[in-house]
């Protein structure tokens, strides 16, 4: 393997041309001819996506808010964090409280990012940000007319069990709760009882 220097890895491709294929209301299609760093020149195509949140509530017992949806791209329902797009001119707190409301009636004391990854870097451009919402609330849910959400409430333990178990299939969802078990939640005898 050769190591890359730090000037190297700085490097972008440099943008030939660049051809929008398709822009519809979730997501857009773009062409673009480039001559990449390591100075091969191809055509790309890039998933073009203004961005998303997940969230992960906790409420003040220390139980965690999840979604259950019907998802149309893998014919089934899922059992997921809450997540949206963002809006435009939308920070990220400002979107996962939106979407947390919405989808769930919960509204949080605190919410905060914890990581962010591009979900599929190799052909998306998307940024996803998982945000933690602490000091969660009950109030009414405002989904949108196309969402049939059913929200339910599990202990760490059962989320730990149900992703074991291949009960949750959403690829967002297991890494924010896995990484929130491994480096957040309250260490195992700090924990309160589940």
């Amino acid at each position: 393997m050769v190591k890359k220097s730090a000037a190297e890895k700085k490097k972008t491709a440099q943008i030939l041309s660049s051809e929008m294929i398709y822009q519809g209301p979730v997501f857009g299609l773009r062409r673009d001819e480039v001559i990449e760093p390591t100075g091969l020149r191809t055509r790309r195509e890039v998933i073009t996506h203004p961005g998303s949140v997940v969230v992960l509530p906790v409420l003040p017992d220390g139980r965690i808010v999840m979604i259950e949806q019907y998802r149309h791209a893998t014919k089934q329902y899922l059992w997921e964090l809450v997540a949206g797009r963002m809006e435009p001119g939308e920070t990220p707190e400002q979107g996962a409280a939106r979407e947390l409301a919405e989808e769930t009636g919960y509204r949080a004391k605190k919410i905060k990012v914890f990581l962010d990854v591009f979900p599929t870097p190799g052909f998306l451009e998307e940024k996803m940000f998982l945000l933690l919402a602490t000091g969660c609330v009950p109030g009414p849910a405002t989904p949108e007319d196309d969402e049939n959400i059913v929200s339910a409430i599990y202990t760490p333990a059962k989320l730990e069990q149900m992703i074991h178990s291949q009960k949750i299939h959403d690829a967002k969802s297991i890494a924010g709760l896995l990484y929130y078990f491994r480096y957040l939640a309250p260490k195992q005898g700090k924990r309160k009882k589940r």
